[in-house]
Parts: structure tokens; sequence; C-alpha cells
């Protein structure tokens, strides 16, 4: 059928067409900005919704709490009573996952490169989170940029420790013996690129005594070395070393002397102006919602201010635990950073 079936002309027909054509075409182009504008108003809306959800139904399967050490010293110790508590609210399990390895920086990364879900949570540390990034030249994530930092856990001093069956009886005598035999006592620490190694260059400049650095994978491997007899001592925190009874503690980097341990003189007390605490804390992978945040922060400082908790973190020789809010603890990691790295820039510090 045509134009001429109804009484139209077909040139009459052929423009009415094309006039509904333009009409349509018009109309399309009137409507792709409106469209266009719709959903770029709805996709925050929608990611929004999304993300606060998210926290209300966290968590959906079983929790994964990367500890950058191995099992057995203080990190593994406060990560486990954190996952022990954590796991009592929630329907599913938080595992503890030890990844040691390079200061810490192997198990940061897994955290780095996990979804911001909150299903994988780290524990965070000076080594992995403020020394390392100045220590080892290609570590592969920011220790600020990559990471949610929620909650401060616990702080332990360093301590330099010997073999109890060793002749030395005080710092003097130990630094002594450095000094007249150079580059020959061997020294373990926690691993390359620790708080512990910049601290043992640090003691080196202070007081002149050069000793020879054996990194070890954790303190504890460490002073197990230096109760045999196999290295001379060990620096470390606190934590890792207090429970063995077969070592003699001759410093403590810490600006008083322990409640629970005041035998312990520190290095200040003895002419050496050396301080350095390690930390940990809980941290996520970047871009974690904020009430998931919230949510966790509540949940550390419920469960580290629990009076167990208190009491072990007592036992590994920790400071009084300091309640930060997230805000804070983020601004802490970054000033660390700034601290340590400097500090061990200063150093020549370098993984070995």
């Amino acid at each position: 059928m045509d134009g001429r079936d109804i009484g139209v002309s077909p040139r009459r027909c052929r423009r009415f067409l094309e006039g509904c054509a333009l009409h349509r075409e018009d109309m399309l182009m009137r409507r792709r900005p409106l469209l266009t504008t719709i959903f770029a108003l709805s996709a925050p809306a929608t990611l929004a919704v999304s993300r606060t959800g998210l926290a209300n139904t966290w968590p959906a399967r079983p929790v994964r709490l990367v500890v950058p050490f191995p099992p057995g010293g203080s990190p593994d110790l406060l990560a486990r009573r954190l996952a022990d508590r954590m796991a009592a609210t929630v329907p599913h399990p938080v595992i503890v996952e030890n990844r040691p390895g390079a200061g810490g920086t192997i198990g940061a990364d897994i955290v780095a490169k996990s979804a911001p879900d909150g299903h994988v949570l780290g524990l965070s540390n000076l080594a992995p989170h403020a020394v390392g990034p100045a220590v080892y030249p290609t570590i592969p994530y920011d220790p600020l940029r990559d990471f949610t930092h929620i909650a401060l856990l616990g702080e332990f001093p360093l301590v330099l420790a010997i073999s109890a069956d060793r002749p030395w009886r005080d710092l003097d005598a130990f630094l002594a013996a450095a000094r007249t035999r150079p580059a020959t006592l061997n020294v373990g620490t926690p691993g390359n690129g620790t708080a512990a190694q910049v601290s043992l260059h640090m003691l080196r400049t202070l007081t002149g005594a050069e000793t020879v650095h054996v990194p070890f994978r954790g303190g504890t491997a460490a002073a197990l070395e230096t109760v045999a007899g196999r290295i001379d001592a060990t620096v470390a925190g606190f934590g890792e070393l207090s429970g063995n009874d077969r070592l003699r503690f001759l410093a403590m980097a810490s600006t008083q002397r322990l409640p629970t341990r005041p035998e312990v003189p520190t290095f200040r007390e003895q002419g050496v102006d050396l301080v350095a605490t390690v930390w940990f804390g809980l941290c996520a992978p970047a871009g974690l919602a904020a009430d998931l945040v919230d949510r966790l922060h509540a949940a550390s400082e419920a469960a580290m201010s629990a009076p167990d908790a208190v009491a072990l973190t007592a036992r590994l020789g920790g400071v009084p635990r300091r309640s930060l809010t997230r805000t804070e603890m983020a601004n802490f990691v970054r000033s660390e950073a700034e601290r340590w790295g400097a500090a061990a820039r200063a150093a020549g510090v370098r993984a070995e």
C-alpha cells in the first residue's frame, strides 16, 4: 500500500514519514543528556547503598587475619587473642594466617592487594609499615595509600638480651667487648627491614660498638640461637623474648622501666639515648567502607581492653595500651613512617 491507496500523493506521504523520523531523532537527542544525568546521579547512590550494606552483612564468609610474622611470638599471640574475641561476636570464624618474611612486607603486601570487603585483615607493624619502605628499594605497596589503618593493639619496647651463661653482667660490659673486638660479636634480630635492625645500627652510632647483624625470621628464632650460643645477643621486641628464662636482659629501649619487669634497666639509665618501641595494629586494604571501619575499630577496642588481653599485653612486656581513634591511628602510622624512614636512611640500613 502507498499514498495513492488512501488518497494522498506519494510525495506528501514521503515528507510525512521523513518528518516523523526527524522528530524521533530529536526526541532521542533531548533524552540522552537526561539519561546520562540520571545514571551519573544514581551511580554514587548505588555504590553508597552497596558499601553501607557491606557493614550490615559482614562477614559473609570466614575472615583471614594475616600476621606477617611466624607463629609463637608476641605478634602472633596478640593476633590470636584478637581473632578469638572477634570470632565470638560474628557468625564466621576469624582465621589467623602467618605469612612471615622480608621484614613483614610479604604479609603486608597480601593485605594491600586484597579486596576491601573486610574478609582480609592484617596485623600492621612498625617493620612493614614504617621501616620497610625505607629499607627495601622495590617495596610493592605504599604503607599509607594502600591500607586502611584501623586501631592500635599494643606497644612493646625493644630489648637487648644475651644468654644467661655469658660473662657480660650489664650493658657496659657488652659494649666494651664489642669495642675490643670490632665486628666479631653476632647480634640477631627478627629480620631485615625491622626496627630491631635499625636500632642495632643506631646503637653502633651512639656507642661505637660495631657488631655483626644476623637476621632471623622472628625474634623467637633469634632468642633460641642466642641461648644455644650460636650468636652472642639478640635485639627484639620484649614480648618475643620475655618467656625465655635462659636469657639475661641487659637494656630496654623504653623511656622508663616496665612495672612488670622492674629489674631490667633502660638504655637511657645506662647512658645510651636509645628509645625504640615496636607497635602492632589492625589494618585492612585501602577503600574499606567507613561504617565497617567503625565496626572493626569498636571490636578491636573491646577485644584489647578485656582483662585477659590486658594481662597478656603486660605479660609480653607491653607498655599500657593507648586507645587511638581511626584517624589518630592513620596519623600515627604516617608519623612513624616519617620518623623511622629517616632513621633508617640516616643509618644507611638496607635489606641484606
